[in-house]
């Protein structure tokens, strides 16, 4: 069975793929599969240390519409030899031949087209898929999560837009639009505010009867690999921190092998006190996100109260009056969308800013020249006083608004000063009310052996979105560095909904064809001794 370890609640939308009364997709959060035994331990209410009963909801399975035209007609003529076939009993490697899109992992690609026809060329295609309820292939699972469905979004500065579509964000079997309607709010452009995404989501849960999959308040503090030995099943588990070479085969010792992950933590009650659990999970799924930790520059004074480091503190300083009359500018550092949210916050607040970032603007990485300018004025407002209102321009340093590009942070001062130094080396103190640090965020990873950095293309290395995401295989999302845990989202270089639910469906396809050969084991009489693959 699995278990999803959501810490942020993002699983809710993972669900779609591994069971459902209808179809829901993903969002943004941690996901772990858990144990398929009778051998589960738990000191916490949410699960009965007796043979717990897992909930038993339903798998609705994506299928091609009978009447539907896929635009690319090479990916349709597969997808008619196999019409008959859920596309969870295709081949992924076989259709996502080919395609191109916004996402390096294939079936993310796949999924997504299969979604949203020809998105990124601007067609409003209706999906080509239909979702049928197969209650007998149910897998189960549980999802753990330190918050409510829809993870980072709860969190988020609500006044601003999203960056993709509704549309995008939305989960099978429940429409975006649909939903909003009858929440009696006009959709007058396609993004939308987090917090409606927010609550679409946890209502999605609800309204799909997932509710008995999910565990709220739920915080994952360890999880781990354990052992037995091969000849001796009686005797207790042994923990990961068994040497590797313990493991090989060797004449006249007993070898050890993997058995399942040891996922340990605490459910927060009601009261605040923290009551502990302990479950044995087959599979792991992680789908943290990486929202968890700030990025932060690692200079002098970064400690200090007012600098800052999310926008959610940046928002509630402003709520609360704290920025108000303040002769000083907000120093924003960064220059992603985060960044050009808090300038756009500070601006329509009327508090001055100074914003410094390390690139060029003309650099063509930069997020601004990959959006369209019709679809997201706002952001380009920002890129344009980033061009037009440097310090090395006829602005004057104490106007609404000062860039400073090319230039470093190199210290923050107790009196609220600031060390900066440009490209050339010249250095500058500037005077600000508040600092507000903004350049992206990690997982955090600290309940894996070694905060999981093993299990990244790049070993020995923090997990990063772009420059190290866990190394996975491309169908089935499974760690190619530790078999049974599997990963999607941001952890593989994700960062929208809309290609989170192709690794949903790798990670459902993989797990389905294990759970059809163990059965087809069992049926044989040749299962094994435990039922552990």
């Amino acid at each position: 069975m699995p278990v999803w370890c959501c810490r942020c609640s993002l699983a809710g939308h993972f669900s779609w793929c591994l069971e459902k009364e209808t179809n829901p997709q993903l969002s943004t959060t941690t996901l772990q599969e858990v144990v398929e035994s009778d051998k589960v331990t738990s000191e916490s209410p949410f699960l009965q240390a007796k043979q717990p009963q897992l909930p038993q909801s339903f798998l609705t399975r994506p299928y091609l519409s009978p009447e539907a035209i896929h635009p690319n007609p090479i990916l349709h003529t597969k997808l008619e030899e196999a019409r008959h076939l859920s596309i969870v009993d295709q081949d992924l490697e076989y259709l996502s031949e080919g395609l191109e899109g916004r996402s390096s992992n294939p079936v993310a690609v796949l999924f997504d087209t299969l979604l949203h026809p020809d998105a990124d060329f601007g067609y409003d295609y209706p999906p080509v898929l239909h979702w049928k309820l197969e209650q007998h292939n149910y897998i189960p699972h549980i999802v753990l999560g330190k918050g409510p469905p829809g993870g980072a979004w709860h969190s988020m500065e609500g006044s601003m837009l999203t960056i993709s579509f509704g549309d995008w964000m939305e989960l099978p079997g429940l429409s975006f639009k649909e939903w909003a309607a009858s929440k009696r709010r006009n959709i007058k452009s396609d993004r939308v505010m987090p917090e409606e995404i927010a609550c679409y989501y946890k209502h999605y849960v609800k309204v799909m009867g997932l509710q008995k999959n999910f565990r709220d308040n739920v915080y994952i503090t360890s999880v781990s690999r354990l052992y037995r030995e091969k000849d001796d099943e009686g005797r207790s588990h042994q923990n990961e921190d068994i040497s590797t070479q313990h493991l090989e085969m060797k004449d006249g010792q007993k070898s050890l092998i993997k058995r399942n992950w040891e996922v340990r933590g605490y459910q927060r009650a009601a009261d605040g006190s923290h009551v502990p659990f302990c479950l044995f999970a087959e599979n792991v799924a992680l789908a943290t996100g990486t929202f968890d930790s700030p990025g932060r520059l690692q200079v002098e004074g970064e400690d200090f109260p007012f600098v800052l480091h999310s926008m959610s503190d940046f928002g509630a300083a402003i709520s609360k009056g704290k920025l108000r009359g303040k002769a000083d500018p907000v120093l924003i550092v960064g220059a992603g969308l985060t960044a050009a949210d808090a300038v756009l916050c500070a601006y329509n607040n009327n508090i001055p800013v100074v914003h410094v970032f390390r690139r060029r603007v003309t650099d063509t990485s930069l997020i601004f020249k990959q959006l369209p300018k019709k679809l997201y004025p706002e952001y380009h407002k920002v890129y344009h006083m980033m061009c037009t209102q440097s310090h090395t321009m006829d602005s004057n340093q104490h106007s609404a608004y000062t860039s400073f590009p090319e230039h470093n942070v190199l210290s923050f001062k107790p009196e609220m000063k600031c060390v900066l130094q440009s490209a050339s080396g010249l250095k500058k103190i500037l005077k600000f009310s508040v600092a507000l640090v903004l350049i992206g965020s990690h997982p955090n990873l600290f309940f894996l052996k070694d905060q999981g950095h093993s299990i990244g293309h790049h070993s020995n290395q923090p997990i990063s979105c772009k420059g190290n995401p866990i190394e996975i295989d491309p169908y089935t999302y499974e760690c190619t560095k530790e078999a049974n845990l599997f990963a999607l989202g941001p952890l593989v270089g994700d960062n929208f909904v809309r290609f989170l639910k192709g690794g949903a469906l790798g990670i459902a396809r993989c797990l389905a064809i294990r759970q059809k050969k163990k059965h087809e084991l069992i049926e044989s009489g040749d299962g094994g001794g435990d039922g552990v693959p």
